[in-house]
């Protein structure tokens, strides 16, 4: 009897879970209500399926309970209720299954008028493209990737000059318009999902995946990884930003085109050697920094990065917290720079200044365990990597990186919601559990050369085909 009382409970029990559950669907967002449809349907089927099993499991086990004036009858088949089991069942499946094939039926047929738009995953971070007004997608290759040419795009096709390129993790669609979404990855399995859309298809390496949806509503929604990619999979995280038409016309008019970046490419380092002149009374001539001024060593940092880092700075994404003083120091100075091609400029320039190296403390030896896990991204000699949007490590001061280590952890940098690269390093920051982790790392990180030797091999490509034209 103990076990038929419990039977009941468990049935009892899960059904109320199941309806007064705080976790379900997130609110649609997208045309896809079959998809709802479809999950509500499974939910019934195996529901009912559950309360019956359970339900007779629980009758048998009363009714036919231990009895010492009653001998069980030995019946090994029965003919009537196996066929109304074998019945039953596969209407079962069939009422699961079918509802999805008409879903899945519509999901791959794309509406002619769906706009074009690509997403390329790599990790740990998403870039978007879309066409220019020839409505085509220039064709791209793998092995055409440049830390000049991100996206791989064939500049000798003349398809491919006037394509909408979105460097960072956060895009803009507009609302009501239905959008074919072509997949693309850059290097292992990822997959695009946004739980409100209701809709997720993996990138595959090589090929070129598809799906369709019509966002709805307007709004910011959180771009998941759904694929075990690496690591670093669970910060791989963008925006999809849903915007009214003509919120949606502004947004796309103020984004560069592949014609431009190419023109951009080339920056005057003698303009930006003289703007520099205001950056060396804290950060030093030779970009080396200065602990008394809190002026961390820029030389060895890429341009891309210290462009980024300067345009946060601008923007109050970076430097607006309170409790960030040298920060609020920097987004003051960052100001005086007059426009975007005055950033190109002297991150040009600081780009071609040579690191000095820095100076170890504490204890190396521990700190080198702690910073596998960084090596993913920043490299394993602290050199940084562009195609992670990870910048150098090697070469900077100790007191710099644990300042910065400390301030991720504690929400102080990488928490404004455009940071999406600081949010990363907020949630890979708080791996390193105390004190005395981040001073072991930075211990580690100081005495990193900065380069790797590399050996020449020869090495196989894969191609990205084209996109398939409609």
């Amino acid at each position: 009897m103990a076990l038929v009382v419990a039977l009941v409970i468990l049935i009892i029990a899960t059904l109320i879970f199941h309806f007064t559950s705080p976790w379900w669907f997130t609110p649609l967002a997208s045309n896809w209500q079959t998809i709802d449809d479809t999950i509500n349907i499974t939910f019934w089927v195996t529901g009912l399926v559950f309360i019956a099993v359970n339900s007779f499991l629980a009758f048998a086990l009363f009714r036919y309970r231990f009895d010492r004036n009653r001998r069980a009858d030995y019946e090994p088949e029965n003919k009537k209720l196996e066929t109304w089991l074998v019945i039953a069942t596969s209407l079962g499946i069939a009422a699961m299954l079918a509802p999805g094939l008409f879903v899945w039926n519509s999901f791959i047929k794309v509406p002619k008028e769906a706009r074009l738009v690509e997403a390329v995953g790599q990790q740990w971070s998403w870039s978007f493209r879309l066409p220019g007004a020839d409505g085509q997608f220039g064709q791209s290759a793998v092995e055409l990737i440049t830390e000049q040419n991100p996206f791989g795009i064939n500049p000798d096709d003349v398809n491919s000059l006037d394509d909408v390129l979105i460097k960072g993790n956060e895009m803009h669609l507009q609302q009501g318009q239905a959008i074919k979404l072509q997949l693309r990855s850059k290097d292992v399995l990822h997959s695009f999902s946004v739980p409100q859309f209701r809709v997720k298809m993996d990138l595959v390496p090589g090929l070129t995946s598809y799906m369709w949806f019509t966002p709805t509503k307007a709004g910011r929604f959180e771009l998941l990884c759904q694929e075990l990619c690496g690591m670093a999979h669970y910060t791989m995280r963008g925006i999809i930003q849903v915007d009214p038409p003509t919120e949606y016309q502004t947004w796309l008019a103020s984004q560069p085109t592949f014609s431009q970046t190419l023109r951009q490419l080339q920056a005057d380092i003698v303009a930006g050697k003289g703007l520099y002149q205001s950056c060396s009374a804290c950060h030093g001539q030779a970009g080396e920094g200065n602990v008394a001024l809190d002026a961390p060593a820029l030389a060895g940092q890429g341009a891309w990065y210290l462009e980024r880092q300067l345009q946060y700075f601008q923007q109050g994404i970076r430097g607006a917290h309170k409790n960030d003083i040298q920060g609020q120091q920097m987004a003051a100075m960052a100001r005086m720079l007059a426009n975007n091609e005055a950033i190109r400029q002297i991150s040009a320039y600081i780009a071609t200044l040579s690191p000095k190296a820095a100076t170890a403390s504490g204890d190396a030896g521990k700190g080198e365990a702690l910073y596998h896990n960084c090596s993913f991204c920043h490299g394993e000699a602290g050199e940084g990597n562009y195609n992670q949007n990870a910048p150098r490590l090697a070469s900077q001061h100790d007191w710099y990186l644990r300042r910065q280590l400390e301030h991720f952890k504690q929400g102080i940098r990488g928490a404004h919601q455009q940071d999406l690269f600081g949010k990363q390093m907020i949630m890979m920051s708080r791996l390193l559990q105390s004190p005395q982790a981040i001073d072991e790392v930075v211990a580690y990180i100081t005495g990193l050369p900065g380069f790797v030797e590399t050996i020449e091999e020869p090495r196989q490509t894969l191609t990205t085909q084209s996109a398939e034209q409609e």
